[in-house]
């Protein structure tokens, strides 16, 4: 069956953004004829309130693959439920090396001092993200602070070096994703092929940013 993956935020919705019912009877009626697969930095609880909650009651969710926090989950509709299939957890001293580094870089650069709407680090068992104005930030205020990812491209200059074991990208408006190293969307995409045994060819990736 031919596979269309999206991304959510930028892509499906605005940022953190409810599904609007335009969209979401569009992708209702794609379930039908595709497999659909969305990969995104946001938690599992997030997509679940952000997409999933907003679909039409008829929608075949049996269609329907969630790849949250950046591909590193992958959850499956089966038997009238999600479950999981696959999960690369990080460790607690995984995280706490993470989030310190993300600390330190946060207030080396100042903006530990800026109006902030909700936590800035968010630990998504399998993603450490950092939310540079908040997890619940307006999305105007959101769309103003990085546009072309100068401010959070400092950032990771100053964690690189401290993380030499984590993959670290930008996400979303405001975002920063660490996972472990070599998972991301494109790691997520080769699971969803062992897990459905769909060739590269019949994957279509729709994305409002594409880099190498």
């Amino acid at each position: 069956m031919k596979t269309i993956i999206f991304d959510l935020d930028g892509t499906l919705a605005e940022s953190k953004q409810p599904l609007d019912p335009v969209m979401a009877g569009l992708l209702s009626r794609l379930l039908r004829t595709c497999a659909v697969v969305i990969i995104s930095g946001g938690s599992y609880e997030q997509f679940k309130k952000q997409l999933v909650s907003h679909l039409p009651s008829d929608s075949r969710l049996e269609n329907l693959l969630l790849l949250p926090v950046t591909g590193t989950a992958v959850y499956r509709y089966i038997s009238g439920s999600w479950n999981e299939l696959y999960a690369d957890t990080l460790s607690n001293p995984e995280k706490t090396t993470i989030i310190q580094a993300l600390k330190n870089a946060d207030a080396a650069l100042g903006f530990d001092e800026e109006v902030t709407y909700g936590e800035k680090i968010e630990d998504r068992r399998t993603q450490i993200t950092y939310s540079a104005l908040g997890q619940n930030a307006p999305v105007e205020v959101k769309k103003l602070w990085d546009p072309n990812q100068i401010k959070r491209k400092r950032i990771i200059e100053l964690l690189t070096p401290n993380l030499p074991h984590f993959d670290i990208h930008c996400g979303g408006m405001t975002s920063i994703d660490i996972t472990r190293k070599g998972i991301d969307k494109a790691s997520g995409i080769r699971t969803v092929q062992k897990i459905t045994g769909v060739d590269t060819s019949d994957i279509t990736f729709i994305g409002d940013a594409l880099y190498p």
